[in-house]
C-alpha cells in the first residue's frame, strides 16, 4: 500500500469503495457510516454473498466483513428473536413487569456499528504490517454485549443493592407534560422534592431506587412521588429544579426531534496542530489479523459506561488499556452486587485494564499523565464539558507532547444542542425522542431504563477512535476525535426520522414485539409473522411446545430470556459464555477477526 505518511487524505476512508448485501436493518447503517468515513458505494455485487460487506481501494487489500442475525440453527432470524434470547426484553420490560421488545432496531444498529469497527481495525492492521481480516459480526453477540453488566450483576456472588421490581421515571406534570428528572447528587434529589413538599419518607425511599435505576433497569419508586408532580403545573417543577441543582428535561417527539436534526454525523474527525509524526514503530509488539491493535496504548480516563466500554473494545482487538483513576481507586469497583469483593458490573467493562492511580487536581500528578500520553497512541476520556481543556490535558494540550496522539472524547451532546440538559443516558433519551421510539403507537413515550445509549455511545465511541487511528496511518497526522450519546441517539432513531420526512407514522404499530404468553413463560415471534402468532392461544402451552407449534405452521419463534443467569446453559449461545478469572460472568467478544 502507499505510505501511509504521504497519503493524502481528509477522511479515513477517502478512495475507497465499498459494497454490502444482508439484512438492510444492519448494512443500511454500515452503508451509511463508511460513507460518512469517506467510502464510495460501488452498488451491491452481483457475486456477493449473502450477508457480506466488502471495502477496497486505497492501496489497501479489500477487507470483508459478513454480518447477520445469529449462527444458523438457533432459530434467531431477525431483531425480534434476537432481543428475546439474549434477555434485552427481560432488562428493557423490568419497569413494566413484564418483558417488552425494543420498537426501535437496537441489535441490528449495534451489529453494523460493530462491524464498521472491524473493518477499520483490519485496516488499521494492514497500515501496520498485517495481512487482510475477514470478520464476522453477528446481532446476537452484539445482544449479549448490550446486556453484559445485566448478565453480569445476575450470575455475582450475592444480590443485587437495590430491590428489582417494576417502576420508574418518567414524570407527569398537572398538565400531562412527560418529564425526565436527573441528579447525582442525593442533597439535589431531597431538595427538589422538600421544593414540591412531597412526604419526607417517600422522599427517602425513593433515591436508592433512582440512584440505581442505571444499573438495574428500574426504579420502583413510593407512588407519592408521582402523586406529587401530578399535582405541579411545569413551571412550577421547573423552578424547583433550577432551585435545588436537579434538572428537567421534557420528553420530545420523533416529530418535534426530526425539525431539529441537523444531519451531522455521529463523530467528528479533525488533524491535530504540529508536524508529522514521528516515522517508524512504537512498539516490538506484532499486530495479526486477529489483534490488528497489539503493541498500542490506550490511556483512559472513562467514568461509568460509555468510555470504559470503548475502551474495552479497543482492548479485544489488541490493544493496551491503561486506565488512569482517582487516588484510591474508581470508587465503582465496590459497586454491588460483587464477584470475589469486585463489582462484576465493573468487571464487565473493565476486566484486563492495567489501572494507574492519578490525581487530576494535582499539577505533579497532571504533569505525570502528560508524559504518559507523550508515550501513548490513544488519549481517551468522558470528563465533563470543558474538565480537559481547563487541566491542560486537551486534544492541542497533548498534541504539543505527541504529535502523534489520537484525542478521543465522548461526551453527551457534543455542543450540538443548545440550553442542552446533563448529557446522562435517560436525559439524551429524552430530549432526542428515543423514549417514542423505543415504544409502539398507543403506549406512552418513555426512555428506556436499560441504558441504551450509554452502550451505543461506547460503541460510537471505539469506532471513531478506530477512524483516528486509521487516519493518523493515512496521513502520520494525530487527530481529535469527538463522539457523544447524541449521536448514537441520531443512528437509532435514523429510520424513525426518515419515517417522519417520509410523512409517514414515526412509531411502530400497537403491539409491536411484544412477547406472547406461554403456561411457563414468554415467547416472541419473528417481526415478520407476529399478527398471525398472536392468533394463536398460548397460554395452556409450555415454551418448547408453543415454539414447536408455530414452527409447524411456519411461523419461526424463540423462547424470551427471562432469568439472564440461564443464558449460561442455554443452547442458542451454547459454549459462548464464561467466566473471568474473578467467576463473573463475561459474554464473548461480540466480533471475531481472522
Amino acid at each position: 500500500m502507499a505510505s501511509p505518511a504521504t497519503t493524502q487524505t481528509v477522511r479515513p476512508l477517502d478512495g475507497m469503495g465499498f459494497d454490502a448485501s444482508g439484512p438492510p436493518q444492519i448494512t443500511d447503517v454500515v452503508a451509511a457510516h463508511l460513507r460518512l468515513l469517506g467510502a464510495r458505494s460501488d452498488g451491491p455485487a452481483a457475486d456477493a454473498p449473502p450477508g457480506r460487506v466488502t471495502l477496497r481501494g486505497g492501496g489497501f487489500e479489500p477487507g470483508h466483513a459478513t454480518v447477520g442475525w445469529a449462527e444458523p440453527g438457533s432459530g434467531l432470524v431477525d431483531e425480534a428473536t434476537v432481543q428475546a434470547a439474549t434477555g434485552m426484553m427481560a432488562v428493557h420490560g423490568r419497569r413494566d413487569g413484564s418483558p417488552r421488545g425494543l420498537a426501535a432496531d437496537y441489535a441490528a444498529t449495534a451489529t453494523a456499528v460493530l462491524a464498521v469497527q472491524g473493518l477499520l481495525a483490519g485496516l488499521v492492521g494492514q497500515a501496520r504490517g498485517t495481512g487482510p481480516s475477514h470478520i464476522t459480526a453477528g446481532a446476537d453477540r452484539a445482544g449479549l454485549l448490550a446486556v453484559s453488566q445485566y448478565l453480569a450483576a445476575a450470575g455475582a456472588d450475592e444480590g443485587e443493592a437495590a430491590e428489582l421490581a417494576p417502576g420508574g421515571p418518567p414524570f407527569t406534570s398537572a398538565e400531562g407534560v412527560l418529564f425526565e428528572l436527573e441528579t447525582l447528587d442525593p442533597g439535589a434529589w431531597a431538595a427538589f422534592w422538600r421544593a414540591l413538599g412531597a412526604p419526607a419518607d417517600a422522599m427517602r425511599a425513593g433515591w436508592r431506587p433512582f440512584q440505581f435505576r442505571y444499573a438495574t433497569a428500574c426504579a420502583p419508586f413510593p407512588p407519592a412521588l408521582h402523586s406529587v408532580t401530578r399535582s405541579h403545573p411545569l413551571p412550577r417543577i421547573r423552578q424547583a429544579a433550577v432551585l435545588s441543582g436537579a434538572e428537567v428535561c421534557v420528553l420530545r417527539t420523533l416529530a418535534e426531534r426530526a425539525l431539529e436534526t441537523d444531519g451531522a454525523a455521529p463523530w467528528t474527525l479533525r488533524p491535530l496542530p504540529g508536524g508529522p509524526a514521528p516515522s517508524g514503530p512504537r512498539t516490538t509488539v506484532t499486530p495479526s489479523a486477529a489483534r490488528p491493535l497489539a503493541g498500542l496504548t490506550v490511556l483512559e480516563a472513562g467514568r461509568r459506561i460509555q468510555a470504559p466500554l470503548a475502551a474495552h473494545l479497543l482492548g479485544l482487538l489488541g490493544a493496551e488499556i491503561v486506565r488512569i483513576e482517582p487516588p484510591g481507586g474508581d470508587p465503582l469497583r465496590g459497586m454491588p452486587p460483587a464477584c470475589s469483593g469486585i463489582s462484576a458490573r465493573w468487571l464487565a467493562l473493565n476486566r484486563g485494564k492495567r489501572a494507574v492511580e492519578v490525581d487530576i487536581k494535582a499539577e505533579p500528578d497532571r504533569r505525570r499523565l502528560r508524559e504518559m500520553a507523550a508515550e501513548a497512541d490513544v488519549f481517551l476520556h468522558n470528563w465533563a464539558p470543558g474538565k480537559a481543556a481547563e487541566l491542560g490535558l486537551d486534544a492541542d494540550d497533548l498534541a504539543r507532547v505527541n504529535p502523534a496522539l489520537v484525542h478521543a472524547y465522548t461526551s453527551g451532546w457534543a455542543d450540538r444542542i443548545q440550553d442542552a440538559p446533563m448529557g446522562t443516558d435517560f436525559m439524551v433519551q429524552a430530549r432526542t425522542a428515543v423514549g417514542e421510539a423505543v415504544r409502539p403507537e398507543g403506549e406512552p413515550p418513555a426512555p428506556s431504563l436499560m441504558t441504551l445509549l450509554d452502550v451505543l455511545g461506547g460503541l460510537h465511541g471505539a469506532e471513531a477512535v478506530l477512524a483516528g487511528l486509521l487516519l493518523r496511518e493515512r496521513t502520520g497526522h494525530g487527530v481529535r476525535v469527538d463522539s457523544s450519546l447524541l449521536g448514537a441517539a441520531d443512528t437509532l432513531t435514523g429510520p424513525a426520522l426518515r419515517r417522519v420526512a417520509r410523512g409517514q407514522d414515526a412509531r411502530r404499530p400497537a403491539g409491536f414485539r411484544h412477547p406472547l404468553p406461554t403456561a411457563d413463560g414468554w415467547l416472541a415471534p419473528a417481526d415478520a409473522c407476529a399478527g398471525a402468532a398472536a392468533a394463536y392461544d398460548l397460554r395452556d402451552l409450555s415454551t418448547s411446545e408453543a415454539v414447536a407449534l408455530l414452527g409447524a405452521h411456519g411461523l419461526p419463534a424463540t423462547a424470551v430470556t427471562t432469568d439472564l443467569s440461564a443464558l449460561h446453559h442455554d443452547p442458542r449461545f451454547a459454549g459462548s459464555i464464561g467466566r473471568d478469572a474473578h467467576g463473573a460472568p463475561a459474554v464473548p467478544a461480540p466480533w471475531s477477526l481472522v
